[in-house]
């Protein structure tokens, strides 16, 4: 090695020493903030991809804080639903209590319509005042609207849940075929004095109700028979009526789940000798077993769609909307001669969510009023409201009504609550669980780029500190050439 007065080697040391310093420098500043990027030079392509990472995280914490505040939102609903169902429970018990009158006295059936008139006003409450965050809940506030609805059309219309679409939905309903209810013909008793019953009947008669086990004695005219069979229609669903000839059983309710069945414990005879012993020949008047027949559903197809119904109630789901409503009795039996009708579903109201981060995740569900006037009055029952004093169906006038009314509400009600309780949970639970995953990733990605690796930072910072040791030592030597060029000039 030549020997200079420029020391190349001592500028070499100081830039590796530079270096050194720099490097320490990063080190120092890693370990001091945690991050391993602290400005874009530290690594250009792991800031890109952070930032990306970042602004994703962010979003989806945002939307999981969003998901948990609706779920808590839902179950203040729930509650709710509980505690109405709890009255709906009360109200049914006192109605069911007041159907057996012949036990009961007029001051006993007044308290139990006091006590249900007092369920009915707390319902009204309870729906008034649930809230959430200052918006309330139940009372219909965040129903879906619609328009067009035409009472002698549909009645009792919900629309659960709709679409982020941002034009209305028209709704085509044609009435393929018409509801029935359960018929049968009881016994051939004429209207005329002559045709009466011979001997006691023990008849079992059965309905969607229940069944009533019913004693006819001898010498019973057609309207007496009506009669005993009515006054326990509350208990079987099963009416009687005047026919052409004879005693025709009809369901109280459409559908299929409406049946009526007869059977025929002991005697059954009917003659046109005033309730003698004697028969006539003629058998085919006489009260005979009859299987169970039901009713039948209305076929309805909405948008050219055939839907699910049950009665005169109809169900209906497709792209985002769900519903459901009732028929009227004179649309749906058939007895209008118009087979179609339809209505609008607005885009506008409902309670809409975001459940995850675009806005393609975002869902609308109807909240429609639970009030006593709108509950109740599925397949052609009265609303829950003409169970207090005064009403339609009241304890004095309509026990079977009531009854009616009662168990349509506790129905709607239930559904109501199971479609919000599946929102909850599989909407709104599910798409927790998925960002809560999420960001568990996405934290753990943003990690492994950004953060500081203490470890290794640690040992990279020993190993720059023995670097810089080392470079100083070198220096040092280096340096002592020149001081050696000087001493041979002397």
């Amino acid at each position: 090695m030549a020997i200079t007065i420029r020391n190349t080697s001592s500028m070499s040391l100081l830039n590796i020493l530079n270096q050194h310093a720099k490097a320490q420098a990063t080190t120092f500043m890693q370990l001091t903030t945690g991050k391993r990027i602290n400005s874009g030079k530290d690594d250009p392509a792991g800031l890109i991809a952070l930032s990306g990472i970042n602004a994703e995280l962010r979003a989806v914490e945002s939307s999981l804080i969003n998901n948990q505040r609706t779920d808590s939102m839902l179950t203040v609903a729930d509650q709710a639903f509980g505690e109405l169902a709890n009255l709906l429970g009360n109200i049914q018990t006192l109605v069911q209590s007041s159907a057996s009158d012949a036990n009961l006295t007029n001051s006993e059936i007044a308290a139990n319509q006091a006590q249900i008139d007092d369920a009915l006003a707390a319902i009204d409450r309870i729906v008034s005042t649930t809230n959430f965050n200052g918006k309330r809940l139940l009372d219909g506030s965040f129903a879906i609207q619609t328009t067009g609805v035409s009472n002698t059309t549909v009645q009792n219309l919900r629309v659960f849940s709709r679409s982020q679409v941002t034009s209305d939905t028209v709704l085509n309903i044609n009435r393929v075929a018409s509801a029935q209810t359960a018929q049968a013909v009881f016994a051939g008793l004429g209207s005329a004095a002559t045709t009466r019953t011979s001997g006691s009947t023990q008849v079992v008669i059965a309905g969607a109700l229940g069944t009533a086990n019913l004693t006819i004695v001898s010498a019973q005219t057609q309207a007496q028979v009506i009669t005993i069979i009515n006054a326990a229609k509350d208990q079987t669903g099963v009416s009687a009526m005047v026919g052409a000839t004879n005693i025709q059983l009809s369901s109280t309710t459409y559908g299929r789940d409406a049946f009526v069945s007869v059977t025929v414990l002991s005697g059954g005879i009917v003659n046109d000798s005033y309730g003698t012993a004697t028969n006539d020949a003629d058998l085919t008047n006489d009260i005979s077993a009859i299987s169970k027949t039901e009713g039948v559903d209305a076929n309805i197809t909405i948008n050219g769609q055939t839907v699910g119904s049950d009665g005169l109630d109809v169900t209906y789901s497709a792209n985002g909307l769900s519903l459901a409503f009732t028929l009227a009795e004179s649309f749906g039996s058939g007895n209008v001669q118009s087979t179609t009708g339809s209505f609008t579903v607005k885009a506008a109201g409902g309670a809409t969510f975001q459940l995850g981060t675009t806005s393609r995740t975002r869902a609308t569900i109807g909240l429609d009023s639970l009030a006593t006037y709108n509950l109740g009055g599925g397949n052609g029952t009265a609303k829950l409201s003409e169970l207090q004093s005064g009403g339609s169906v009241e304890l004095r006038t309509n026990v079977a009504g009531a009854l009616d009314s009662v168990r349509s509400a506790i129905s709607q009600l239930a559904s109501n609550r199971g479609r919000i309780g599946g929102f909850q949970k599989f909407q709104v639970g599910s798409a927790i669980k998925s960002l809560q995953a999420a960001q568990t990733g996405l934290t753990d990605a943003a990690i492994a780029i950004g953060d500081t690796d203490f470890a290794m930072a640690t040992a990279d910072l020993n190993r720059q500190q023995i670097l810089m040791q080392a470079g100083i030592m070198l220096l040092g030597v280096a340096n002592q050439q020149a001081a050696q060029i000087l001493s041979l000039l002397r």
